[in-house]
């Protein structure tokens, strides 16, 4: 019986469609809002290192986001759902990846892919993805594969191989590094037989492929080398990312915060936005 009802209804519904009566409209997903991982990860980087709360450009909506998610989960005071990621919403997202059960390197507050995801499953998509890759060797030097390919790409533009005196992933390997090398994206590079002209021009191929570089110099207190971070990795550590927020304010990445004593590359780009060009 019931089945035959079914197809009398069924019957009925074709007739209507037929004589051009509509038939009921499908039910239509709704489309998450999206999430830009890079504009996030830029805005993580710069934010708490501003004096302000000023929203970096670009990147409020993305934040706001990544904010409310954390306020529903309870790791964020609504108060400071405002599209400027500072030191509150680092420590809350850094809060939430423990409770994913992440340590060290991957609970820095830094977001990384899958954490993003995860945080805004229900409530947003994330596009831009970026990822700071595997673990690799590289010229002696331990890095990630981004860190790599940036590496590899200015190594062409300038026409020859460059030496790494320190890599990532290197935590307490140096301790005049303060803490930079302990994560993703850090390298130190040998000028071993530079002229000043080459070693200004090395630093700036670096910046426009996403380094933040500077030369340091005997003056600064170290031997003559190029400390250079590569912008947006997700594996920066604390003291990396403060320096690549501060290279993209206008200072030296040095504890003094003095003015950035490096090439100017305008504008400032990531890797992505490099490859993208």
């Amino acid at each position: 019986m019931v089945n035959v009802r079914v197809a009398a209804v069924a019957g009925v519904l074709i007739g209507l469609v037929g004589l051009g009566v509509p038939a009921a409209a499908a039910p239509q997903a709704v489309a998450l809002p999206v999430v830009d991982m890079e504009a996030v990860l830029k805005a993580a980087q710069i934010d708490p290192r501003r004096a302000d709360s000023a929203i970096t450009p670009g990147s409020g909506d993305s934040v706001r986001l990544v904010e409310r998610a954390l306020a529903a989960k309870g790791h964020l005071a609504s108060t400071y759902v405002d599209g400027h990621f500072g030191t509150r919403t680092i420590d809350a997202y850094a809060a939430y990846q423990r409770s994913l059960g992440y340590t060290g390197l991957d609970a820095s507050g830094m977001p990384g892919p899958t954490s993003l995801r995860l945080l805004g499953e229900t409530t947003y998509t994330v596009t831009r993805v970026v990822s700071a890759g595997s673990r690799v060797t590289y010229h002696s030097a331990l890095m990630n594969t981004r860190t790599k390919a940036m590496l590899v790409e200015a190594e062409r533009l300038l026409g020859r191989s460059l030496g790494i005196t320190q890599g990532s992933y290197n935590p307490g390997g140096v301790p005049g590094s303060a803490g930079t090398h302990d994560g993703g994206g850090a390298l130190d590079i040998s000028v071993s037989g530079m002229t000043a002209t080459t070693r200004t021009t090395v630093a700036r191929v670096l910046r426009q492929v996403g380094f933040a570089a500077w030369i340091r110099t005997p003056a600064q207190g170290f031997d003559y080398h190029i400390h250079a971070i590569a912008l947006g990795d997700p594996d920066l550590s604390t003291g990396a990312r403060n320096q690549a927020g501060d290279y993209y304010l206008g200072f030296n990445g040095l504890a003094n915060r003095g003015p950035d004593d490096g090439p100017v590359v305008t504008p400032k780009r990531t890797w992505e936005e490099y490859s993208r060009l």
